[in-house]
């Protein structure tokens, strides 16, 4: 780990009651194992040419952070190279805001057969910087909702990469905020299509209700405080105001909140960062925005075998002469 001279380790604040929750546990090892053998098969279809170069010397390598970001994506690391017969010590927690300053920060080490790690470095690689710039940004977010002492949930989307949602969706919950319904059975979600489809919003959530029974919530998409007003009524648990600017939500909110107290309002539709603090208000519960999955920068991440004399730091090239 990089001295504190040539580093800053800024860790996530977590209450007493919090300490021994662990988010990894909510992962489904099932599940991750599933995914990491698509993962890997997917990058090594055939032959190992490189790991017949290399053979099954016991090797370590380490991780090395290179820019500033939320460490995210830890099981589905960890989960990359078990399958591979590797082990993963980690120098740092997740959810650790890392900020190198003149060198990268030694994240952790991985240590087993040098092809079964050069198996596992790419895919390792791409689940890691990925996750971690979620994380980033959703910290981020889950900040200026601090900053504005705002009750309510910062949340994420649906709109999540095909085959990379658990891990998208757990680095939403590294970073701090909400992650929202996990996919089409998790909530009912009536959108526009399915009002338009069904005839109204009434008879809509009439159906759904009978089969959503008891145990499932029912959020109705809304383009006017009649629409919001008519679903509550027929028993939404969640209206969603689409598209709203915020002159428009927190007037629209109030109305509802004052007719339906119970109701939570969602704020959806054209939010960025730098505008969030725009919806916060005290008749808004979450504000959702599709670009914590969508819009993110990368962590930057390199992966290097150790070995005597080479310098894993992999310094840019500065001239040829």
């Amino acid at each position: 780990m990089s001295s504190e001279r040539n580093s800053k380790l800024v860790m996530m604040s977590r209450n007493s009651q919090d300490a021994e929750l662990v988010l990894a546990h909510l992962i489904h090892p099932v599940t991750v194992k599933k995914l990491v053998g698509r993962w890997l098969e997917e990058d090594t279809p055939s032959f190992d040419y490189g790991g017949f170069v290399v053979g099954e010397r016991v090797e370590s390598a380490v991780l090395l952070c290179k820019s500033a970001g939320v460490l995210a994506g830890v099981p589905f690391f960890n989960a990359i190279f078990e399958e591979l017969g590797c082990t993963v010590d980690w120098q740092i927690p997740e959810g650790t805001l890392l900020e190198p300053v003149n060198e990268p920060i030694t994240t952790a080490i991985v240590t087993g057969k040098v092809r079964h790690i050069l198996l596992g470095e790419r895919v390792a690689l791409n689940c890691i910087t990925r996750a971690s710039g979620i994380a980033t940004q959703a910290r981020r977010m889950a900040d200026i909702a601090q900053g504005a002492r705002w009750h309510g949930e910062v949340s994420g989307t649906r709109k999540t990469t095909p085959g990379f949602r658990l891990v998208e969706k757990d680095a939403l919950l590294v970073g701090g905020i909400s992650t929202h319904r996990h996919d089409l059975s998790a909530m009912i979600m009536l959108k526009d299509n399915h009002i338009w489809s069904a005839g109204n919003i009434t008879q809509a959530v009439k159906d759904a209700k009978r089969v959503g029974g008891f145990c499932t919530k029912i959020e109705v998409e809304c383009r006017s405080v009649e629409e919001a007003l008519e679903a509550a009524a027929a028993g939404a648990d969640v209206v969603m105001l689409d598209n709203f600017e915020p002159q428009a939500l927190h007037p629209a909110a109030r109305e509802i909140k004052d007719r339906y107290p119970h109701i939570l309002v969602e704020s959806s539709g054209g939010v960025r960062e730098d505008t969030l603090y725009k919806y916060m208000g005290p008749h808004v519960d979450i504000i959702s925005l599709g670009i914590t999955t969508q819009g993110y920068q990368t962590v930057d991440f390199s992966f290097k075998i150790r070995k005597q004399g080479k310098n894993p730091h992999n310094p840019r090239v500065q001239t040829t002469l």
